[in-house]
């Protein structure tokens, strides 16, 4: 599996986790975020191999579809890059104003929590 299709596939699924099925989230969940074989995730809910890959594929496009209608993840992605573009600057121009290092923390902290 490739890595940078599997860190945005467990993105997209953190985001929209509650959106999808049991089933969806079962299987996607085994796959990507468990690393187990479409042969292991199948075994495990008997069910065919080609079950299990045809779920995970169509669940791959609805984790697509919906990014593409909400953004979130992109939204997310370009919120980091703006605070650490601020934090970068507040450090490098003001960095003896303690409070406002501390102001600048504290919003970065609030988005890791959101």
């Amino acid at each position: 599996m490739e890595l940078e299709k599997t860190n945005r596939i467990n993105a997209l699924f953190d985001f929209y986790e509650g959106l999808l099925t049991n089933k969806q989230m079962q299987y996607i969940g085994s796959y990507y975020r468990d690393d187990y074989s479409l042969g292991e995730i199948a075994e495990n809910f008997n069910v065919s191999r080609q079950a299990v890959y045809d779920n995970i594929k169509r669940t791959e496009h609805t984790l697509e579809n919906y990014e593409s209608k909400l953004h979130l993840y992109r939204d997310f992605l370009e919120r980091n890059e703006r605070m650490d573009s601020l934090m970068h600057y507040v450090k490098k121009h003001y960095q003896s104003d303690h409070e406002l290092l501390k102001l600048v923390a504290q919003l970065e902290n609030t988005e890791d929590l959101g």
